[in-house]
């Protein structure tokens, strides 16, 4: 399984971007994708999943509100829209498959992303 992150860009606070993941064709039978970013120094944390099947969501409480994640089951992409972007966004955003377990958890993604740079000026 092969993911391809892109999306990423620098932008003042305030503003949007449009993340995208694109999965290769054996990721079709995993239903749920998700967001992780990190930033230097720190962990990588959850940002946002959602069960392609199903539809349901889940967010971190610091995106509520100004995220929001889609996807496009023919092509199995992921999108994370992110919008009213602060400083604190700036991370290293990474999308990923899930395998078992809380979805929160990094370590219950088995394939990850390349990783695309998100950077927000303040």
């Amino acid at each position: 399984v092969q993911l391809q992150a892109y999306g990423g860009g620098l932008v003042q606070a305030g503003g949007s971007l449009r993340l995208s993941c694109a999965a290769s064709r054996r990721a079709s039978t995993r239903n749920v994708m998700g967001w992780f970013r990190q930033a230097p120094g720190k962990e990588r944390g959850f940002v946002s999943a959602i069960n392609r099947a199903t539809g349901n969501t889940f967010y971190a409480d610091s995106v509520k509100g100004r995220f929001t994640i889609s996807s496009d089951n023919i092509e199995i992409t992921v999108y994370l829209q992110m919008n009213s972007l602060k400083p604190e966004d700036t991370a290293v955003y990474y999308c990923a498959i899930f395998f078992s377990g809380s979805v929160y958890v990094p370590g219950n993604y088995d394939y990850w992303g390349q990783g695309t740079q998100v950077t927000v000026s303040s």
